[in-house]
């Protein structure tokens, strides 16, 4: 029992270490947002705001179109989303559930493109959407992200668990693949589909290196690049930036308190049937 006793306190506190080193810098980029210009740069660094500055929030949207990257992002995150989403749950269909010629020579074509990283086309991605002239707009922004063969994959394993019994017996009634899809397979695979779907917003929520590149002027920035704007030649307002970022990351984690028991479910699968 001693051993058992020193091994439970001895996980917490391996847990307890690594919990801190996790959640400080997101405590600490709250607890910034809240401090002056003097006390984000002072070494050794100051660990609370002496008196709490919730004018740097007022500022983060006078000094820059804040609202206007908020939108930007919302709008790209929603689009890419919901358009990735659908396409993937038809992709992963076809491939649990129908029959046809040169389907596994299709998966391994794709198989091969998961491998790719994202890196390695990107320029390839920029030099075709300024060929086609969609810089600076949101077409330009999403396009290269409306599917995704990472979340087609996911579903596919996901619907893969659902009783091939049940497509058949759905095709036996007289129900068309569309029907199947919507009435039957979207009901059984909701917790996979809300975690493609909290996976892909979060991932155009985040987006970093592609806007930076298609995107030159201001009206069309998301929020991630927008925290350029507290920069300049004489150096970055890093009070205005952490209040940024702290705003930048509460929609997010809205989203996952409210829906964090979703997300377990659709992780684990504990929602299939049959």
């Amino acid at each position: 029992m001693k051993k058992v006793k020193v091994g439970v306190i001895f996980a917490y506190l391996i847990l307890a270490i690594f919990a801190i080193i996790t959640v400080y810098p997101f405590i600490y980029m709250i607890l910034g947002g809240l401090m002056t210009f003097q006390e984000t740069t002072k070494i050794p660094p100051t660990l609370w705001p002496k008196s709490p500055q919730w004018s740097n929030y007022a500022k983060v949207f006078a000094q820059a179109p804040f609202a206007r990257y908020f939108l930007n992002t919302l709008i790209t995150a929603s689009v890419t989303t919901i358009i990735s989403l659908f396409n993937s749950l038809l992709g992963a269909f076809a491939m649990v559930n129908l029959r046809f010629k040169g389907k596994g020579v299709v998966q391994v074509i794709l198989l091969s493109l998961l491998m790719v990283p994202g890196e390695a086309i990107i320029f390839t991605n920029y030099n075709t959407i300024a060929q086609m002239g969609l810089l600076n707009t949101y077409v330009g922004l999403v396009l290269p992200f409306l599917t995704s063969i990472f979340y087609m994959y996911y579903l596919q394993s996901y619907f893969g668990s659902i009783s091939p019994t049940i497509y058949k017996a759905s095709m036996i009634d007289g129900a068309s693949d569309w029907e199947y899809i919507w009435k039957i397979l979207v009901p059984m695979s909701r917790g996979g589909l809300f975690t493609v779907g909290l996976l892909s917003f979060i991932s155009g929520w985040n987006s970093f290196l592609w806007p930076l590149l298609v995107t030159n002027e201001d009206s069309m920035r998301l929020l991630n690049n927008g925290l350029t704007a507290f920069a300049s030649d004489a150096g970055s307002e890093t009070q205005l930036q952490l209040a940024a970022a702290t705003l930048t990351v509460l929609p997010i984690l809205i989203l996952y308190f409210i829906f964090r028991k979703q997300i377990i479910r659709g992780v684990v699968r504990n929602d299939l049937k049959g």
